[in-house]
């Protein structure tokens, strides 16, 4: 009787937990689907400001095409359906930091809620540098690019793809504070030991950069510049996060305290 109880008693929080995570995950999508809804209307609008930055530079008489049927009705309904999620991300990282913060110490709760909040910003600021300053560049630079007697002509499928995987690209590459802050909090690296590494960083950023951009030294170094300032500024941050080796004991008494307060 007594392990019946136990079996109950241990099967109930992971139920609970089951149902909570169920929950958070269905307000995401519905928080999702209501943004979507929101901008379904303006898909059309929306689309055209996104290929604004390669239709400035196009040649006079030369539009974009749609190569498959149903391209021009689903291609912007598609952009409308992922800049929902990007509009949404806040309030899902929400969710995701209600579901697991119970579960942390005090101090990992205060150390990673700003994380969360940082990478979030530094992502959008990676979008908006990719659409602002380096898609008139790439656009500029690949349309002039073309072989005499070859039309510009691009597909609009073809073209979201593109911007979003830039997007993507860019959006990661801005996250170099956080993976360097993770690295030294983690305990893999030290901030010491990064700083030494400075100049396998600054040549790694503009192989990146030239991987990322047209080959061109304006927009390489348009993002190499950029991702060297980022890792300097984790390496700055990333002295706070740093474990000190000699308060590791108060560190692991102090995380017992706060487990037994916690429960």
């Amino acid at each position: 009787m007594s392990q019946n109880n136990f079996d109950d008693s241990g099967a109930q929080p992971f139920i609970s937990h089951l149902i909570e995570l169920r929950n958070r995950i269905l307000r995401s999508v519905l928080c999702v689907l209501i943004v979507f809804l929101g901008l379904a209307p303006f898909a059309n609008e929306v689309y055209s400001l996104l290929a604004g930055p390669l239709l400035q530079h196009m040649p006079k008489n030369s539009t974009m095409i749609a190569i498959d049927v149903a391209s021009p009705f689903f291609t912007p309904f598609k952009l409308a359906l992922v800049l929902a999620v990007f509009i949404s991300v806040p309030f899902i990282l929400y969710q995701f930091w209600a579901f697991v913060a119970p579960g942390l110490y005090k101090r990992e709760r205060r150390m990673i809620l700003p994380l969360l909040v940082a990478s979030t910003l530094l992502f959008y600021l990676g979008v908006a540098f990719a659409y602002f300053v380096v898609f008139p560049l790439v656009f500029g630079f690949l349309t002039t690019a073309a072989p005499e007697g070859v039309a510009v002509m691009t597909d609009i499928a073809k073209y979201l793809d593109f911007v979003l995987a830039l997007f993507f690209a860019f959006g990661v590459c801005f996250e170099v504070p956080i993976f360097t802050i993770l690295l030294v909090w983690t305990g893999v690296v030290t901030p010491a030991g990064l700083a030494d590494k400075r100049p396998y960083v600054i040549v790694g950023a503009f192989i990146v950069g030239a991987v990322l951009t047209p080959p061109d030294a304006i927009s390489q170094t348009l993002l190499a510049v950029p991702m060297w300032m980022l890792f300097e500024l984790g390496l700055l941050c990333s002295r706070l996060f740093a474990p000190k080796s000699d308060d590791a004991e108060m560190e692991l008494s102090l995380g017992k305290i706060e487990r037994q307060e916690d429960q």
